[in-house]
Formats: structure tokens, C-alpha cells, sequence
């Protein structure tokens, strides 16, 4: 029986999100091909099978080929009398993983999940995750301008309810199913935090996604600060980010404040190449597989600014936020204010399956470039500054990189210290000067 190729898109973002931003894949092979073995849901049950037995990275310890094996032989011994019994059989497959992020889609799930990345979404704009140790669904982050986060949705919120239904044993793609609807329609979700229960009544909307928004401040002293703003790692995130940055350096910012609170991640490819935008020499992040093969990804020499960096990070900053993150803390290249970052540093790639259903599976886990594994562990940042839970209800979107910001001022304040310990450093003796105790004093402790 001929075979079809299924088409591949590495992840560095959450694997299971109610308003899933990645990249789609393509099924390549010929239609005759296709519908022969859309007709066998025992194909499709073992190309799911054969995917985790090539590539899957176990990171729990409950994975052996040898049970994995009997698992195939067991299911394939089985008769299926419709396409939904085979498929609520290979979700019971790859449970047995413990994976949150290793899970099957049916063609209408993979369908919405191969959502342009720089196009719309539809739903109230929350980013979910299932918390590995209690299983409840959690939320990573609102997405900007969505309902969620205008109704004041806030990340490591849990959700107990979903109109009226409890969510105690539901898996993520259970929650997508009830989240999601057409715009205009309402759902309303139960929200616990910090031991409190709150009622969120939610419209259904179009949810326009900009990966980058920029802007002028202007801090003490006329300091002229490059404010970014990166919401998600999509596929125009890079060039986004170029854009913004070469806008910035024509009229002459003296230093960055890179904000990357929220941003729950996205491909893996975007992380890298802002990273290359930032970093002229380095290691910006290394992945490996089950098998040990360490994929390096270095700067490539083309930096698009010398200036000093800032980043502004919080407990909604995940994967590819935290692959970036990394990079420029390890390398010595930014200084990173806020607070600890989610801790996702597993990598998962999009498989499509031959009858138009697909999968998701965790291939590799990566490092920062000292080595640094965060997964479950985050990114601390260098200069530690909380939001209270009344500070964040006050702060409004509009108010993000501005004075309002309490971290956002923390982070500015950082910038100009660096900012003045740099131009110190640089002060050199000026011969007319009479000014003796200047010309005996070295770079390294010269003072403002």
C-alpha cells in the first residue's frame, strides 16, 4: 500500500493551547494513496505508533519500546466499528506517555490547529496548559486585545468550570472543544486564584494576532528608550522584530527594554533568528533527542544593534520566550527583570496523519546555552520585581511600558544604570585636562 509523507513543523510553544497559534503542515502524497488509507483507521492508529516509537523523547521514566511494542500488537488485535472508537483508541495510546504535550487531533481539531499563524483566531484568546503534578487546566496567558484579556484573565489561573461543566479529569483538547465557538456566542469560565473562585462571562470573538508592537520612551535625563513589545514567536515574529529594530535604531535609541511577559512561545526557528537579530557571537540554544543528538544553534555575525538590552519576563513567559530569554542571559547580552519564567523546554513537532487527523509528540528538550535545563524550573530573572494582584488588576493594556508599569519602571531604571555604567567606562583622559586623579583612573573603575 503506497504511503503519503507527513508534513513536520517544529514547536517551541506550548503543546496544547485553547487558542493554538503554530504553524501548519502539508500532507504530501498522491489523493489515490491518501483515500486508501483513510479507509483503515488501523493505518492511521499505527503511523501514530510508529511516530512515537522513531522519535519520541520520554521525560517522565514510563516509556519502554518493549511495552510500547505489546501496546501496537494489543490495539491491532482489536476491531474497530467506527473511525471515533480508533481514535478515542490512540488518545488512549499515547495517555499511557503521561505527556501532556504528546496527543492526537481528529481532522477537525488538526484543521483548527493549522490556523495561519499570522491570521485571526477565533475564540476568547486563551493560551491553556495541563499542570503535569495536579492535572488541572491552567492558563498560561491571554492573548492581547482577546476577551480573556480584557475580562481580566490572568496567567496560572486555573479553570474549574466551563459553562457550568467541571473540568476534573478533562484533557486540554476536552476544554478546546467547549472554549471555542463561533464569534459572537458566549461561554462562561469559573476561574480559581489564589484560593478564590470567580465567575468570568466571556463573548466569542475574531482575535487579530500582532506578534510585535514599538515605541519611543523617554527616561531620565532624555535617555531615548526602544520599547518591544513581542507577543508570540508566529511566523512573522523574525521579521516583525527586524522591522521594529531598524526603525528604532534610525532614530536613535540609546538602549532596549525587550518585554516578553505573557508571551507563551511559538516555533522554535523565530526564538533562534531574534536571537541572531540581538547577538553578534554565541550559543543561543542547543536541542536534544532521545538518541543524544544536540542540535546547536549559534549567532550568525549580524546583530542589528549593540545597544543594551533589558528584557522584562514573568511566569507567563514560556518556551520560545524562554529560549530567548536564556540566550541573552547566558551570553552575557541583556539583563532580565521580572519575575521567573513558566519552565516549558520541551520541543514538539506537528506530524499530519494520512485520513487528515494528526499529532503532536515531544521530540527533544533544549538547553540554554550554559547548559541550563528549565524545564519545570523556569528562568530566574537577574533583577527580581513581583506585580501584586492589585497592582495587575489596575495595570490596563494600554498602561503595558509605561510609567503605570511597575516592572516596566524597574526595567527602565535598569537600562539607565547600564546605560551610565557604560558611558563611564568609556570616559577617556583628555591631555588639555588638569585633571590628575581622571588620567590615573582605569575604565574598569571609573565612576559618573
Amino acid at each position: 500500500m503506497g504511503r503519503g509523507r507527513t508534513g513536520i513543523a517544529v514547536l517551541a510553544g506550548l503543546g496544547a493551547c485553547a487558542t493554538a497559534v503554530i504553524v501548519g503542515t502539508d500532507w504530501l502524497g498522491s489523493p489515490s494513496a491518501a483515500s486508501l488509507i483513510t479507509d483503515s483507521p488501523k493505518e492511521v492508529m499505527d503511523q501514530a505508533w510508529q511516530i512515537v516509537f522513531r522519535d519520541y523523547l520520554d521525560t517522565t521514566g514510563k516509556y519502554t519500546p518493549d511495552q510500547w511494542r505489546k501496546l501496537r500488537r494489543d490495539l491491532l488485535a482489536k476491531s474497530y466499528g467506527s473511525t471515533k472508537e480508533s481514535y478515542e483508541a490512540i488518545r488512549g495510546m499515547l495517555g499511557t506517555l503521561d505527556d501532556p504535550y504528546t496527543r492526537f487531533m481528529d481532522p477537525r481539531e488538526f484543521k483548527e490547529m493549522q490556523i495561519d499563524t499570522s491570521g485571526e483566531l477565533s475564540g476568547v484568546g486563551i493560551q491553556l496548559s495541563l499542570d503535569k503534578e495536579t492535572k488541572e487546566l491552567v492558563v498560561v496567558s491571554p492573548i492581547d486585545g482577546s476577551p480573556a484579556s480584557e475580562a481580566g484573565v490572568q496567567p496560572k489561573d486555573v479553570i474549574v468550570s466551563i459553562d457550568g461543566k467541571s473540568t476534573k479529569g478533562m484533557t486540554t483538547e476536552d476544554a478546546v472543544k467547549l472554549i471555542r465557538g463561533q464569534a459572537g456566542t458566549k461561554v462562561t469560565l469559573e476561574l480559581r486564584r489564589n484560593s478564590k473562585v470567580v465567575s468570568v462571562p466571556l463573548t466569542r470573538a475574531r482575535i487579530e494576532l500582532h506578534a510585535v508592537e514599538h515605541q519611543i520612551n523617554t527616561g531620565p535625563d532624555g535617555i531615548k528608550v526602544g520599547y518591544i513589545r513581542l507577543k508570540q514567536f508566529n511566523a512573522n515574529a523574525a521579521k516583525d522584530m527586524r522591522a521594529a529594530l531598524r526603525d528604532l535604531e534610525q532614530k536613535g535609541v540609546q538602549g532596549y527594554v525587550l518585554d516578553l511577559r505573557s508571551n507563551p512561545g511559538g516555533l522554535l526557528m523565530a526564538s533562534v533568528e531574534i536571537a541572531r537579530q540581538l547577538l553578534d557571537e554565541g550559543i543561543i540554544v542547543s536541542t536534544r533527542t532521545r538518541d543524544g543528538i544536540q542540535d546547536v544553534r549559534r549567532a550568525n555575525g549580524r546583530a542589528l544593534t549593540k545597544s543594551p538590552i533589558v528584557v522584562l519576563v514573568n511566569e507567563g513567559s514560556a518556551s520560545a520566550s524562554e529560549i530567548l530569554s536564556g540566550a541573552l542571559q547566558d551570553n552575557k547580552r541583556a539583563v532580565l527583570v521580572g519575575q521567573k519564567t513558566f519552565g516549558k523546554g520541551l520541543v514538539q513537532s506537528v506530524r499530519g496523519l494520512s485520513d487528515g487527523s494528526g499529532m503532536t509528540v515531544t521530540i527533544a528538550k533544549y538547553l540554554t546555552p550554559s547548559g541550563r535545563d528549565i524545564h519545570k524550573h523556569g528562568i530566574a530573572p537577574d533583577v527580581s520585581v513581583k506585580l501584586s494582584e492589585a497592582e495587575a488588576a489596575k495595570l490596563k493594556l494600554e498602561d503595558l511600558g509605561t510609567s503605570k508599569d511597575v516592572q516596566y519602571r524597574a526595567a527602565e531604571s535598569t537600562l539607565v544604570k547600564k546605560l551610565r555604567e557604560t558611558s563611564a567606562s568609556r570616559t577617556t583622559f583628555n591631555p588639555t585636562s588638569a585633571n590628575l586623579p581622571a588620567a590615573l583612573k582605569t575604565p574598569a573603575t571609573s565612576t559618573p
